[in-house]
């Protein structure tokens, strides 16, 4: 039967479902003929994704030393972090091994305080980042090339300030695109092409400042169309009319750019809304779901079926649940950046199979409890042991991590290596510094950034002025400029130069972090509140992640489809 549980973080009422024990004596591990199950969660699924956060690191990057070579690295560690951090290339060597920081379990001292001793001494790599080419100042991306301040991307090229970004090339400041190219602020969209500031838009050629608009060309300042082309504020335009009214509208002025971005949210107040996002999806919950079948209360998610609570899902997740930015997993629960088979409340754990409380363990198989370990099997606390001592001491200190209150619970805000404002948390969770401490979190204090009180560069408003003045070029490559809103000193690159040039963007007067955190505001919450359709008439009921307060009208997917498409 269901339970009804009250969170002992938030004291939150939640429900843990018949489903959801199920699932938890479905992953339940045996070892030496003993299974040991795994208890209903203590936290509600709010409080369980905030923990699981604060171990995934933000856009924060530091310069530091690497400890063991001594050169000047990027990393995601700060300087004052009492870790090893190494170059990711010198991790990656034959020339150390991980077991020599194995250690005894203590059966006098608890679990999590073992891990984290060991945690501490095992070398961390700098960046999580793998299959990269001139991409030093990134974080948490995969078969990258020429890239700048990118998080979360994979498979992208001559990109720069953008997240969560997936097959894309020449893109800039966007967030959760795929399949782009040549995009600049572009939010949600999918297969569009020389655009700038578009949201939800799908298969969309030289568009502008639209919003859910598909398989649409040469369209500008437009809401809720379907494959049309030459359009300004939903009206059509012959092919030369459209582009006589195009010349009109300065793009490559900064205070004309402001002001339709303005025009565009005063526009999308009365644009009609879906009650989700999710695309080619059956029998789900949750939002920007595509392709997935029978998923749960889920968010950002690629061909996943059966699962519950998983967020950032790259693809092809089956049977998991309370997973952070993973993909390839089956059976797998309480994870951060993890693919593979039956990992448990793991971080960082890539591919193998079977491996409990672990953290950045690549193709390893039945392991307990390890840090940094590549291709192993049997080992506890990064120490080897026979198939048959695995399982008699695996079964010994899952029954001590019970007695504890240890066991089924993922690793404590406390343990996590990074700040609570150095991480995701904060983007999803925002608190202030006593807060986090509330929850035993750490905060960081000490700003690394740069330091400078001028004199600062101030940026031409049209990015013409540029075109054909080289000093002026030189002066803002050479200058520093001063963030309008956070006064934060940032540069602009010569690559980056060269891409508002090629475009006509105007040169930004924003740090990419306040940028970022205007493209995150334009998503809706991981929430789902249960609404009735808006159109007049209809009975239809929902769960949608807009709130029964906000103003947009929000329409169930029929009436949605007869009235926009």
């Amino acid at each position: 039967m269901s339970m009804n549980k009250t969170c002992k973080q938030c004291d939150q009422k939640f429900v843990v479902e018949d489903e959801d024990l199920e699932f938890y004596k479905k992953i339940s591990p045996t070892f030496a003929g003993k299974t040991y199950e795994i208890p209903p969660p203590t936290l509600c699924p709010k409080c369980r994704d905030q923990r699981r956060m604060v171990w995934e690191a933000s856009t924060n990057l530091y310069k530091r030393k690497c400890d063991k070579t001594q050169e000047n690295i990027i990393s995601i560690y700060s300087p004052d972090k009492p870790y090893k951090v190494w170059k990711n290339i010198e991790i990656w060597k034959d020339d150390w091994d991980p077991l020599k920081y194995g250690c005894d379990f203590d059966s006098k001292r608890d679990f999590f305080s073992q891990f984290e001793s060991l945690f501490r001494q095992v070398p961390k790599l700098a960046t999580l980042s793998t299959i990269v080419e001139n991409c030093e100042y990134c974080q948490e991306v995969w078969h990258l090339k020429d890239s700048y301040l990118c998080f979360i991307a994979g498979y992208a090229e001559s990109c720069y300030y953008s997240n969560e970004i997936l097959r894309v090339k020449d893109c800039v400041d966007c967030f959760y695109v795929r399949n782009c190219e040549n995009c600049y602020f572009c939010t949600d969209c999918d297969k569009c092409n020389s655009s700038t500031f578009l949201e939800h838009c799908e298969n969309c050629t030289e568009s502008h400042f639209s919003y859910d608009c598909k398989g649409c060309n040469n369209v500008l300042l437009c809401t809720n169309l379907r494959n049309k082309q030459y359009y300004i504020k939903n009206k059509k335009y012959t092919k030369e009319k459209y582009f006589e009214e195009f010349k009109k509208i300065n793009l490559s002025s900064r205070s004309i750019q402001r002001n339709l971005i303005n025009e565009l949210k005063r526009i999308k107040l009365g644009v009609i809304r879906k009650s989700d996002n999710n695309k080619k999806s059956e029998g789900c919950t949750g939002d920007y779901l595509v392709e997935c079948k029978n998923c749960k209360d889920s968010y950002n998610s690629y061909k996943c079926e059966g699962c519950k609570k998983i967020y950032n899902i790259d693809s092809d997740a089956k049977d998991c649940q309370d997973l952070n930015i993973s993909a390839e997993m089956q059976l797998c629960y309480e994870g951060e950046s993890i693919a593979g088979y039956k990992h448990l409340f793991c971080t960082w754990a890539t591919y193998g199979d079977n491996n409990l409380y672990c953290n950045h363990c690549e193709y390893c198989s039945r392991c307990f409890g390890c840090v940094g370990l590549r291709h192993k099997q049997y080992c506890i606390l990064n120490k080897q042991y026979s198939k048959q001592e695995y399982e008699k001491l695996t079964g010994q200190i899952i029954e001590k991590m019970q007695k504890d209150g240890e066991w089924g619970e993922f690793f404590p805000v406390s343990i996590s290596p990074f700040g609570y404002n150095e991480t995701v948390a904060m983007d999803y969770f925002p608190l202030e510094k006593e807060g986090a401490l509330k929850l035993d979190a750490k905060w960081q204090d000490k700003d690394y950034g740069i330091k400078y009180n001028g004199p600062f560069y101030e940026p031409k408003d049209d990015i013409d002025e540029y075109i054909e003045n080289e000093n002026e070029r030189e002066k803002l490559l050479a200058g520093i400029l001063k963030c309008e809103i956070s006064n934060k000193p940032f540069k602009i690159m010569p690559q980056e130069l060269a891409y508002y040039l090629k475009n006509k963007i105007p040169i930004p007067t924003k740090h990419y972090n306040i940028r970022y955190k205007e493209r995150f505001a334009l998503r809706n919450p991981r929430k789902l509140w249960h609404r009735k359709c808006m159109n007049q008439g209809c009975k239809n009921e929902f769960e949608t992640t807009y709130a029964p307060d906000r103003p947009e009208k929000v329409y169930c997917e029929d009436c949605y489809q007869k009235s926009v498409i």
